[in-house]
């Protein structure tokens, strides 16, 4: 079972607002960084650190949302709060910064 929900153009709006904290990650299939990426969000989405929702977009999918976001690289994380970006990380990133950076956030 995954905890990491995939999401589009179409239903990213409504998926953002699912939890009060959503961590998005922009990825493509073919990105290396990317599928490093996988397994670390599987397990922040599945210890939830403070009721955080996880979703995947794929940027070659998606393009409006890629454009409306200004994704340059990949995989690019973006951390949205009640539907509203307050910060973003692009590069393969561990757990452990994942969870100090969403506490720095003040999640």
């Amino acid at each position: 079972m995954s905890y990491v929900t995939k999401t589009d153009d179409s239903l990213f709006d409504s998926d953002i607002h699912k939890s009060n904290v959503t961590l998005v990650d922009f990825y493509a299939d073919w990105c290396e960084p990317c599928k490093q990426m996988a397994p670390i969000l599987e397990d922040v989405a599945r210890d939830g650190f403070g009721d955080v929702g996880v979703l995947k977009v794929d940027v070659d999918d998606n393009k409006f949302l890629s454009e409306r976001y200004n994704i340059r690289s990949i995989p690019t994380m973006v951390l949205f709060v009640k539907g509203t970006e307050v910060a973003r990380r692009t590069g393969t990133q561990g757990k452990g910064f994942l969870a100090d950076w969403m506490q720095k956030e003040g999640l």
